[in-house]
């Protein structure tokens, strides 16, 4: 593994009534912004910045809402859809532009898509990771996983269980990152499943499957976020989907601007067809598992640029 990659400067910035931790390189380029997931930071694209920035793009990499030195605010539903895109909004406007390139991964892809729906003004291209877009379903989307996967199902136990497992989570950061920072958990030689492990218990059972994904100075930086900022703030994104799906019923579930979605073979997350509601797609699958942009950095890069070399620069002439 390597050890820890340099992350330019950040400073605070005012948006939306809040104020997020960006990190700012290539001041001056074409302006892409960088959106980490569940439970990550702007570190997460560390391998891509500098990749970016030498292709003459602008980076900006905020640590969302509820990480990192991000505000957290305390009320539930300021971590819905609606606060997260105006984050998005707020923050361009406060750089003084007006659109940019977006790229997420896990969460920051699933709110990156609901961008898409709700602020297309603001997006010029949009590449995602690992969720793929999933139109608006007819009924609640915490009660439909509840009827099929359980109660005990992170999602629905965010839910259902407000803070039980954020706060369990904040007993041994470091033991639940291991546990979650997992790749390589599909080749054959890799033990089973721990009896008694799940995403909820992951402060309480370690996972032994596969092997750790960052190195352990990577790991520290991760850590120490965690250490100071707690669970609870980014486990409330996910407390907001029965909103989400309330207050988006009037959203059209097209998706016109030009889109990348990467996958991981191995992601626990399904893969979708896409096509009737993302008009413009195009798709690749990496070897790996969850975190596609650490796990496999280099191919990554490979396929973001080409895509933005081929789809996002030419609109731009």
């Amino acid at each position: 593994m390597t050890t820890t990659v340099p992350m330019p400067n950040s400073s605070m910035i005012k948006t939306n009534g809040i104020e997020l931790e960006v990190f700012q390189a290539g001041h001056g380029g074409i302006p892409i912004v960088l959106c980490h997931g569940w439970p990550e930071l702007a570190y997460s694209w560390r391998y891509q910045i500098p990749k970016l920035v030498d292709a003459g793009y602008h980076c900006i990499i905020p640590n969302q809402r509820g990480y990192g030195r991000s505000s957290k605010p305390d009320d539930v539903t300021a971590y819905d859809i609606h606060h997260l895109t105006d984050d998005q909004n707020g923050l361009l406007d406060a750089l003084g532009i007006e659109r940019a390139i977006y790229v997420g991964h896990d969460w920051g892809a699933i709110m990156l898509w609901q961008h898409a729906l709700l602020n297309p003004d603001r997006i010029i291209g949009l590449a995602n990771m690992s969720v793929p877009f999933k139109a608006r379903e007819p009924s609640d989307p915490v009660a439909f996983w509840e009827r099929m996967l359980g109660e005990e199902f992170y999602l629905v136990h965010f839910n259902r269980q407000p803070n039980v497992a954020a706060k369990s989570f904040e007993s041994n950061p470091r033991r639940v990152l291991r546990n979650l920072y997992r790749t390589g958990h599909w080749l054959e030689d890799s033990p089973p499943l721990p009896d008694g492990y799940s995403i909820i218990k992951s402060a309480e059972v370690d996972n032994i499957r596969g092997e750790l994904m960052l190195s352990e100075e990577d790991l520290d930086i991760f850590v120490k976020a965690f250490e100071e900022g707690g669970f609870v703030a980014p486990c409330n994104w996910y407390r907001n989907f029965t909103r989400n799906w309330q207050t988006t019923d009037h959203v059209k579930q097209i998706i016109e601007i030009p889109c990348l979605m990467i996958y991981g073979e191995h992601d626990m997350v399904p893969k979708l067809d896409m096509t009737k509601n993302v008009l413009d797609l195009e798709t690749h699958t990496l070897d790996c598992g969850h975190w596609i942009q650490q796990e496999e950095p280099d191919q990554t890069n490979v396929i973001l640029l080409d895509w933005l070399d081929r789809k996002i620069l030419p609109l731009l002439n």
